[in-house]
């Protein structure tokens, strides 16, 4: 059986050399895949098997043929054997890995079949790219962001286990804005299907984001409070584009496929709201309405993470992003109600957690509670109260610090002095 699987596999290798129609090799692949794992003694059958797969993987991904349905489950099944038996042909499935994600998934990120394999595969191995591939997921988050967006609520479940998998070192602080402006990037991808024809999974231009210089400013805002004034200084000037080349530019950052690092901040823009509220029409489509429904559990599992495992360093760059986002994000009532309430319930939990952050934040934290604010009243009111009552309390043990410190000193002075 195993020389007639292996045969029948070199026959389809050898039309493979003259098609672009794979779509007959998935079988037996995974019969191959079956057969080496059957036993210990299965080392020359992965040796033999190997060279044929990765003529396969690298024909398809680099052939039109790579936005076929057929195609994308056919190299998730090839992925799963390099990650399997790579270690035993001394193959790193680095390099495939990346190639799967720019050459397909970003081309068929919009098929509900690939869509549904690509994340149960990366469920199934999970534990294993976390440890032999850290890097891999916090990288391509932006494209499994369109993956749910575009996708139905069968995908709902399986992308909330991967989320915790996204959260890496350089994705922790731009994966939060991505979270919440999921039902916007599903807005985007509906606008440019609308605008310019193109299908779903069109690969859009990609613009590198200043991320370094972004992180360097978000912590000089964390200590100056400097955002507000900022954004401030923008309303009153108008800004220098259109509302319309703003939602242009918000878009273009939104589909993107790979992590650049903190976008630029498009939602300092006065009109932005405005504008994506004319896009967004009076009846939201059935797609935006999901999104809009999946985006505060998704919120509620990074908050929930980030209390728990991320350090204060980490926790004191976030707050500014949050306080920045409480009043910006999609215009719809019920969605902004929701996500206001988690967005503030997260900054009192990790104050309460980190009461420290409050001295260092205080400047930040004082201008946004008194900015106007669209916010629902009754929430802000009661955390802004609970704020000042964090403020006043910390202000209040300073006060006592210093008095016990210049008294000490005083003693010590007449010690000396007698």
């Amino acid at each position: 059986m195993r020389n007639s699987v292996l045969s029948k596999f070199r026959s389809s290798v050898l039309v493979c050399e003259y098609s672009d129609d794979s779509s007959f090799d998935f079988d037996q692949v995974k019969n191959l895949h079956q057969l080496c794992s059957k036993g210990e003694q299965n080392g020359d059958l992965v040796g033999r098997v190997y060279p044929h797969l990765v003529k396969i993987f690298n024909r398809c991904t680099a052939s039109s043929s790579s936005q076929k349905t057929s195609t994308g489950l056919l190299l998730l099944a090839i992925l799963q054997f390099f990650l399997d038996f790579g270690e035993a042909v001394l193959h790193d499935a680095d390099p495939s890995l990346h190639t799967f994600f720019r050459s397909c998934l970003s081309r068929q990120y919009a098929d509900a079949t690939v869509a549904a394999a690509t994340l149960k595969f990366l469920n199934q191995n999970k534990a294993k790219l976390m440890i032999a591939h850290p890097a891999l997921l916090p990288q391509y988050f932006p494209l499994l962001l369109k993956v749910v967006a575009w996708g139905s609520s069968t995908l709902d479940k399986a992308f909330t286990d991967l989320l915790p998998a996204l959260m890496g070192v350089s994705s922790f602080l731009p994966l939060f804005p991505a979270l919440l402006d999921l039902p916007t990037l599903v807005l985007a991808l509906e606008n440019l299907q609308a605008s310019s024809g193109a299908a779903p999974g069109t690969t859009s231009g990609s613009k590198k984001s200043p991320a370094p210089e972004a992180l360097l400013a978000l912590m000089d805002e964390a200590y100056t409070g400097s955002i507000i004034s900022d954004m401030q200084g923008d309303a009153g000037t108008g800004g220098n584009g259109s509302a319309r080349d703003e939602t242009e530019a918000l878009f273009a950052d939104l589909l993107k496929d790979e992590n650049e690092g903190l976008a630029e901040r498009h939602w300092s823009f006065p009109g932005m709201a405005a504008a994506l509220q004319a896009l967004m029409g009076s009846s939201p489509s059935q797609r935006l309405q999901h999104a809009l429904t999946l985006t505060p559990s998704l919120l509620s599992i990074y908050f929930t993470i980030t209390l728990r495992d991320v350090n204060d360093s980490l926790l004191a760059a976030l707050l500014p992003i949050v306080f920045l986002r409480v009043d910006a994000m999609l215009p719809d009532p019920k969605f902004t109600l929701q996500a206001q309430k988690l967005l503030l319930e997260f900054v009192l939990a990790a104050f309460q957690k980190s009461p420290h952050l409050v001295a260092v934040l205080k400047k930040p934290i004082m201008d946004k509670i008194g900015q106007p604010h669209n916010t629902t009243a009754k929430v802000c009111v009661t955390c802004s109260y609970q704020i000042r009552s964090m403020i006043f309390t910390l202000n209040s043990c300073i006060a006592r610090v210093k008095t016990i410190q210049a008294t000490i000193n005083y003693l010590v002075q007449s010690s000396l002095t007698a």
